[in-house]
C-alpha cells in the first residue's frame, strides 16, 4: 500500500518548536499566485472604523456614509460601541490561547480527524490535505459548529479551559446580534427592505467559529499563515490579536498590513456569498496572513453562512436593465465544494471570478 502519511499534517505548533528550517510543504513556491511582498505595505489611511451603536441606532447618515465608502473601497471596515464588553472579548482571546497551549494529547482530544486519518472539518488540527504537493499554511485551528445550536457537536468543544464553553456561547450570542445590526445597516445603503439581508439567513444557516494560532515562523519571508484567499461566507467578525499583526488585504495588487487592534475593536468584512447576493455591487477581499519570526499570534473569527441548500442568487430587487445578474445561481453546499476545491490549489482568491456568468 502506498504511504500515504503526507494527508496527515504535523501540528505546527510542535513543528515550530524542533525545526530551524520550515519544511517544504510550507514554503512560498516561485511565481506563486498574489504571493510576492510579504512585508507588506502600510494602509494608506486608517481602517475605516464605524460607530456601530450610533449607526443601528439613528442611521446616522454620516455613520452610513462611512459605511458606504468601506465596503466600495475596501470591503472590510472596523466597528466601534458594538455592544460586546471587553472583557468578554479578553475572556475570548484568554481561553482561545490557553486551548492551544494545552499539551498535544489534551487538544488531539477534540481532533478534526476521525480514527486519526480521516478528515473533517470540525475539530483541532489543520486544513485537509488533498494533494501531496499541496502547500500547507503554518497554522493550527479549532473549527467548532456554533449554529443551530442543535447542530453543535460537544464532543470538539474543548472541557479545558473550563470556561471555554460558556465563553463561546455567550461570545457567540453578542455577534449574532452584531451581525445583524451590520447586515440591517448595509441593506439600507443599498435601499433594500432593512430586513432584507437579514432574512436570507433561516434556521438552518450555519454559523462556525474558527480559532487560529500561528506559531512563530523561522522563516516569515517564505511561509504564510494563511494563503490568500476570500472568504466563503457572507459574513466575517473578527476578533484579532491585541499585540501582534499578521493580517493583509489585497487591493490593486498591493498588500496592505491590518494593525493589531489593541482597541477592543472587531473587524468585519463580507464574503464570497454576499457578493452573489448583492450582485458584485460590494466584493469581498481577497486576504492572507503573514507569519512572525518571534511571537505566537492568536485571533477568532466568527463565519455566517446561509443554509446549505439555500440556492445563492443575485437579490431580484438589485437587479435592472442596466444591471443584470453577473453571477450565476447554486446551491451554497455546491459553491463552498468549489471554493474549497479552489482554496487547497492555491487559487482561493479566484473563486469569485469563477461564479460569475
Amino acid at each position: 500500500m502506498a504511504d500515504e502519511s503526507w494527508r496527515l499534517p504535523n501540528s505546527v505548533q510542535q513543528l515550530a518548536a524542533i525545526v530551524q528550517e520550515p519544511p517544504s510543504q510550507y514554503l512560498l513556491r516561485e511565481q506563486e499566485p498574489l504571493g510576492g511582498n510579504l512585508a507588506g505595505t502600510e494602509m494608506p489611511e486608517p481602517i475605516p472604523t464605524i460607530d456601530l451603536g450610533l449607526l443601528s441606532a439613528s442611521n446616522d447618515p454620516e455613520e452610513a456614509a462611512k459605511l458606504l465608502s468601506a465596503l466600495q473601497t475596501w470591503g472590510f471596515f472596523k466597528v466601534s460601541n458594538h455592544g460586546m464588553e471587553t472583557s468578554m472579548m479578553d475572556s475570548v482571546m484568554t481561553a482561545s490561547r490557553e486551548f492551544f497551549h494545552l499539551p498535544l494529547e489534551e487538544k488531539k482530544k477534540c481532533s478534526n480527524l476521525i480514527d486519526g486519518k480521516h478528515f473533517q472539518v470540525e475539530g483541532y488540527g489543520n486544513d485537509h490535505v488533498r494533494t501531496q504537493d499541496q502547500r500547507l499554511d503554518w497554522s493550527d485551528r479549532l473549527h467548532l459548529t456554533v449554529e443551530p445550536e442543535g447542530g453543535r457537536n460537544l464532543a470538539h468543544w474543548p472541557t479545558h479551559p473550563k470556561s471555554f464553553r460558556d465563553d463561546l456561547h455567550e461570545y457567540a450570542l453578542k455577534c449574532k446580534k452584531i451581525k445583524g445590526d451590520i447586515l440591517r445597516a448595509m441593506a439600507k445603503i443599498l435601499k433594500l427592505d432593512e430586513d432584507c439581508l437579514v432574512n436570507q439567513f433561516n434556521s438552518n444557516a450555519p454559523t462556525f467559529a474558527r480559532f487560529n494560532h500561528f506559531p512563530p515562523c523561522p522563516r516569515p519571508d517564505l511561509v504564510l499563515g494563511i494563503k490568500p484567499h476570500a472568504d466563503f461566507p457572507a459574513l466575517t467578525v473578527l476578533l484579532m490579536d491585541r499585540d501582534v499583526a499578521g493580517l493583509q488585504y489585497l487591493r490593486d495588487g498591493t498588500w496592505y498590513n491590518v494593525p493589531a487592534a489593541c482597541d477592543h475593536t472587531l473587524l468585519i468584512n463580507i464574503g464570497l456569498t454576499m457578493e452573489i447576493m448583492i450582485n458584485g455591487i460590494f466584493t469581498g477581499p481577497v486576504h492572507r496572513v503573514v507569519t512572525n519570526a518571534d511571537k505566537e499570534r492568536i485571533s477568532v473569527a466568527m463565519f455566517y453562512g446561509v443554509d446549505p441548500d439555500h440556492e445563492i442568487g443575485p437579490i431580484a430587487h438589485l437587479l435592472r436593465d442596466e444591471q443584470p445578474a453577473r453571477y450565476r445561481k447554486m446551491k451554497a453546499k455546491d459553491l463552498l465544494v468549489a471554493q474549497l476545491e479552489h482554496f487547497s490549489q492555491d487559487r482561493g482568491a479566484q473563486i469569485a471570478d469563477a461564479c460569475k456568468i
